[in-house]
């Protein structure tokens, strides 16, 4: 063979090498590369706590302290999510800054969340059981069905939330609107999809629709000034982040269970073990918790003494993964039997943030209908999957549930899980790529449009206008195909912090 033969064969045979090793390296080096681009398009990082001034040990005594209360005004990060969450980010409770607004709005929402455990978790167990019956194939000769939790899931709660708001059964065209919306923030929010707001308009519509017809059984919020102000505090809150939160939360637990056989079995056969439940449940949100970071602005000097102190203005990153793998032995490892021997007072665990500031408004809530909806799980199907699991998950967690009464045999069950790891390992390959230049698209029109900025610029903390403030001109609308149209630059100063490279979005997350 002659030499350029050689070479030939030779590059040919390393180009093959990369291709068919892909799996296992481009989706890190892309992620690695997503961060830098987010680094370089944010500018400045926030504080990341913990960190060498402020361990773990110290991580909630500032979380808690009455100063970092600042949500929204002067962090870049805001405008992500703002971003993210638009229609109407600027009255979405988990945004609003500190005062009277918040106040009530976090007032009306536990009230509009209270009930009865027994009623809770009955609403939810009969949700769940409606999806899965229509959702998950069945009938003679079906002996499994490869779901994907997340979309399995999303109707569950769209269902539920819709019960709680409107105290009255979820119509098929009002889930499918709470759905594609819930599914759009989220496909948005893992840069997997770009926004689509004519999606989330048409469930906007539906809400100004039902408040206009006095439908709503709730005294909303005289704080929210306009029909519009209460819609989209309606749409965040219960139909945005509740839908989503949840979708995942049950996600990371069933898929934990399809991966654990033993943990499955043992709740399976022992459905009324809260203990036990219980125990699986916080591992789960031990080693996935649903937030990557939380951010607060500190409205004042910080003084924790010992020299350790932060001025009125930094943003403080609260990095949950890295303070919930601190405080434990092995804490990679999942254990569910660790909380038989913690004390759930001093455990490095904030699932539902800190009591002291903003905790979330569904933290009785949520273990009770988790609780519902896993039993109702099990009690049909066994869980299988040979996925990976990370806190992102934006494979949205694949997973073949196997009717009990109809169990599949060995052979067939490995054969089908060794098909679906390979499939994730490829479709990883395309994800990773669409992440990266999907949310590299999204962060800088993020940035472009400064959405947090504009709204400060015009009103006070708590919403209302200020006087003789500019009226910047609305950005032209534009599909999520169309590329941003150039505007003028954004005012003179020093940039807001963006996202540190913990961020759950520069993970995937």
């Amino acid at each position: 063979m002659r030499p350029s033969g050689v070479r030939r064969w030779y590059a040919l045979a390393a180009a093959g090498a990369a291709v068919l090793s892909s799996p296992y390296w481009l989706p890190k080096s892309l992620v690695g590369l997503r961060v830098k681009v987010f680094e370089k398009v944010n500018g400045p990082e926030g504080v990341v706590v913990p960190n060498d001034q402020v361990g773990p040990e110290r991580f909630a005594e500032l979380y808690a302290h009455p100063a970092a209360s600042g949500r929204s005004k002067g962090a870049g990060l805001s405008d992500l999510f703002w971003y993210w969450l638009s229609p109407g980010p600027e009255v979405h409770q988990e945004h609003l800054e500190p005062g009277p607004r918040y106040d009530a709005v976090a007032r009306t929402t536990s009230t509009i969340l209270a009930g009865t455990s027994a009623e809770l978790s009955a609403a939810a167990a009969r949700c769940a059981a409606r999806v899965l019956e229509e959702k998950v194939p069945g009938g003679p000769g079906r002996r499994a069905a490869l779901v994907r939790l997340r979309d399995l899931m999303m109707p569950v709660w769209a269902e539920f939330f819709h019960e709680m708001v409107f105290h009255e059964p979820c119509p098929p065209d009002a889930r499918r609107l709470i759905v594609d919306n819930a599914e759009d923030v989220v496909n948005s929010l893992k840069n997997t999809r770009l926004r689509h707001m004519r999606r989330r308009a048409r469930l906007t519509r539906y809400l100004l629709r039902r408040l206009a017809a006095g439908e709503v059984p709730h005294d909303l919020p005289a704080e929210l000034a306009t029909p519009r102000d209460r819609a989209h505090y309606l749409q965040g809150t219960f139909f945005n982040t509740a839908v989503v939160q949840m979708s995942e939360a049950m996600a990371h637990l069933l898929l934990v269970l399809a991966q654990h056989q033993d943990v499955q079995q043992r709740l399976a056969d022992h459905p009324g073990d809260d203990r036990d439940l219980g125990n699986v449940m916080n591992e789960t949100l031990r080693l996935f918790p649903l937030f990557g970071i939380a951010h607060r602005i500190t409205d004042a000097d910080i003084d924790l003494g010992d020299g350790v102190g932060y001025p009125a203005g930094t943003v403080l990153c609260f990095d949950y993964p890295a303070y919930h793998a601190t405080g434990y032995t092995d804490p990679e490892v999942f254990d569910p039997g660790r909380w038989d021997r913690l004390s759930a007072k001093d455990a490095h665990h904030i699932p539902f943030g800190i009591a002291a500031n903003r905790p979330c408004p569904a933290w009785r809530l949520s273990p009770l209908v988790m609780r519902a909806v896993t039993r109702e799980v099990l009690g049909r199907y066994t869980l299988h999957s040979s996925v990976s699991h990370t806190r992102s998950i934006p494979h949205r967690a694949p997973c073949l549930l196997v009717p009990r009464d109809r169990p599949l045999s060995r052979p067939r069950r490995s054969a089908a899980l060794a098909a679906l790891r390979v499939r994730d390992r490829w479709e990883d390959v395309g994800r990773s790529t669409l992440q990266f230049v999907l949310g590299t698209w999204m962060v800088v029109d993020a940035r472009r449009q400064r959405l947090t900025r504009a709204w400060f610029a015009g009103h006070d903390t708590q919403g209302r206008p200020l006087p003789d403030a500019p009226s910047p001109a609305a950005p032209p609308p534009r599909t999520a195909q169309t590329p941003p149209v150039p505007t003028a630059p954004p005012p003179a100063g020093p940039p807001p912090a963006g996202p540190p490279p913990a961020c759950p979005y520069h993970h995937g997350g």
